[in-house]
């Protein structure tokens, strides 16, 4: 793997403003208001980010390190950084190759991809794009349940390792920047992940307007059963935001948590996840693993996140920039940069491979 043993750069560059500079001009105001934009007032899209700067890095010294790896596994498949792609729709308006070239860019990387339900490339045709590297499908679960059940069976038939059941939205949250831009899908995109009525809705109300028309808004955890039962797959609950609802969700049989706020795109006044994420990861105890997304933006945060409890941390937004950027080479960049700067971290705090980092590595910042 190219994580393991292998020295940091003495500079890397990359700024992930100017990429989003960039990604704004090339894909144009309503794209950018579609991955940009945040619940309500959008408080929490910074507050996200700013949440990671409340806690400082406490490095260790003298530490014996003659090397540092990166790598670790997630749910049991080889990856070579704890950074993984996270779900993002309509990935269409970014790039002509959408979600195909993120998944050869993730796969170069050795990255795992989580790919969307919402996708503006069918599932198969992502499989094939990468078809040795590790894959996750996003799912939720519809009011017509045959429609996810026949989703779940093509992810599991072309080797999707686990399925990630999105929780946090019953209804739509209120979305103001994309309702005032006219978020649509335009004509020449569709959602071939989803059968029925998901791109006319898409079309004529937007986004949105899947969520509020399709999907299931009375879920239990009687659905993490249901789900898992469909095909043995493991099930990854995305969406939690307190220890309580964790420990439902491990008792249902999730393997493995994701706490985050919906890329701040819900509820605003939910907490930043870096600040729940410890409680939840202590409550969980070690029976699943846990993840983590919302404001991660450098790789000091990726170390802060695994020490509070996290197993990886999952990129979005970021990936959506380098995505318009560069294609399938930009989301291989953004990646390594975090690869190469993660191990550069880990040197600096005195700990040599991912599992060894633990939460004395992080202390809250004074004042």
């Amino acid at each position: 793997m190219a994580g393991a043993g292998a020295a940091a750069p003495l500079v890397t560059d990359l700024s992930l403003d100017d990429l989003e500079r960039d990604a704004r001009h090339a894909i144009g105001e309503m794209a950018y208001a579609y991955y940009a934009g945040g619940a309500e007032d959008e408080r929490l899209l910074e507050g996200n980010v700013a949440a990671w700067g409340r806690w400082q890095l406490h490095p260790h010294v003298l530490a014996g390190l003659a090397e540092v790896s990166t790598a670790t596994t997630l749910l049991g498949s080889a990856v070579d950084s704890p950074v993984a792609v996270a779900p993002t729709a309509i990935q269409g308006l970014a790039h002509p190759e959408a979600e195909m070239a993120t998944a050869r860019g993730a796969a170069a990387a050795g990255a795992l991809l989580v790919l969307s339900s919402l996708a503006t490339c069918a599932l198969e045709d992502v499989a094939a794009a990468a078809p040795d590297a590790p894959r996750w499908m996003q799912v939720y679960v519809l009011r017509e349940r045959a429609r996810t059940a026949d989703l779940v069976a093509r992810a599991a038939a072309h080797g999707y390792r686990a399925l990630v059941l999105t929780v946090d939205a019953p209804v739509p949250g209120l979305r103001l920047r994309e309702w005032r831009q006219g978020v649509h899908l335009p004509d020449d995109l569709a959602l071939p992940n989803l059968a029925g009525e998901s791109t006319r809705s898409a079309r004529g109300g937007g986004f949105m307007a899947v969520v509020a028309n399709e999907c299931e808004p009375a879920l239990s955890p009687d659905d993490v059963g249901w789900l898992t039962g469909l095909s043995g797959l493991p099930v990854v609950v995305k969406g939690v935001q307190r220890a309580d609802d964790a420990v439902r969700c491990v008792e249902a049989g999730a393997a493995a948590v994701v706490v985050s706020n919906h890329g701040a795109r819900q509820l605003a006044d939910a907490p930043p996840t870096a600040d729940i994420l410890a409680e939840i990861a202590d409550a969980v105890g070690g029976r699943a693993e846990v993840y983590v997304d919302g404001g991660v933006r450098r790789a000091p945060d990726v170390v802060k996140a695994l020490a509070l409890g996290a197993r990886a941390v999952l990129v979005g937004r970021p990936s959506l920039w380098a995505l318009a950027t560069g294609g399938a080479d930009g989301v291989t960049a953004l990646l390594r940069w975090f690869e190469a700067e993660l191990r550069r971290a880990m040197a600096l705090c005195g700990t040599g491979t991912v599992e060894a980092i633990e939460r004395g590595l992080v202390r809250r910042a004074l004042g």
